[in-house]
């Protein structure tokens, strides 16, 4: 088997985990889609026209096979399923897919899925997206056109600045902490919602707890659990494009938060990642505690 071109592997390996990712929402999952659509390109006898194209198609192919598992997995899945956060300027990150849109892509076939991420979000061509899908264009537009309706209401909006995302979501780490409802109520939506994952291997709400006055009895509850005891590590951050951050408790295990923001700066969703085995990669990123 020839070797790679290491320029050609370093010029499109980004886009290509980004793909996989919004795909398969696994980093781990992603870079192994990644790495078997290079082996099938060093398989190809002859010589590619365009090996963008023609690996954006490949990995497409294999997420699309992965996501036969993936979705038996998530319905046997202990509580609320999140993707694996990606923290900081990581290159996943570089389109406005956040937390709130990859959930609601999971209601959508993998087909529909497929169509919309390379058609709407990474502007892959049409017959390119046909040719990927193994579908006749039109039909291709069609898939895309019914994800994007399904997904309209969870397209982010981006009526608050960084800067104003990074204010609050440090407030609402410090009225979570402290357990404080008065605080709280200035920072939360009416319809808030709380999305916890632990994955069965940590404690986490079983089910989503949603309503103003259930969200503020939920962080008052964890607060009087954790005894006002100062965190270990704290540390604001972007979690897959929306404002958040990273906390170690007296567990001394990580977690991290994103939330969402409507219009108003108001916090209408929370997503708290828990389960260690998508932690990894955020653990090693806080060296020895």
């Amino acid at each position: 088997m020839p070797p790679l071109d290491p320029q050609l592997v370093s010029s499109l390996r980004p886009r290509l985990v980004r793909i996989a990712y919004r795909m398969l929402g696994s980093v781990a999952e992603a870079e192994d889609a990644v790495q078997e659509s290079w082996l099938r390109y060093q398989r190809v006898k002859t010589d590619v026209e365009n090996p963008g194209a023609f690996l954006a198609r490949t990995v497409t192919r294999v997420c699309l096979d992965a996501l036969k598992s993936a979705r038996y997995r998530r319905e046997t899945y202990v509580g609320p399923w999140l993707p694996e956060p990606i923290f900081d300027a990581e290159e996943t990150v570089s389109d406005d897919v956040t937390f709130t849109l990859m959930l609601a892509l999971e209601r959508l076939s993998p087909l529909e899925r497929a169509a919309f991420l390379l058609y709407d979000v990474f502007g892959v061509p049409l017959d390119e997206v046909a040719d990927a899908l193994e579908r006749e264009p039109a039909a291709c537009r069609k898939l895309a056109t019914r994800a994007r309706e399904h997904l309209r209401e969870a397209r982010p909006r981006f009526g608050v600045s960084a800067e104003r995302g990074a204010q609050i979501a440090n407030a609402f780490y410090v009225a979570s902490r402290a357990g404080d409802v008065s605080a709280l109520r200035q920072l939360l939506a009416e319809d808030v919602v709380v999305y916890s994952d632990g994955g069965g291997k940590r404690s986490a709400a079983t089910r989503p707890v949603t309503g103003l006055s259930r969200v503020e009895r939920f962080y008052a509850g964890l607060a009087r659990k954790e005894q006002h005891q100062p965190a270990r590590f704290y540390r604001p951050t972007q979690i897959d494009g929306l404002p958040g951050f990273i906390s170690v408790g007296r567990d001394l295990a990580p977690q991290t938060t994103a939330l969402s923001l409507n219009d108003e700066g108001r916090i209408i969703a929370i997503y708290m990642v828990r389960n260690p085995d998508k932690l990894e990669r955020v653990r090693l990123s806080l060296g020895p505690n």
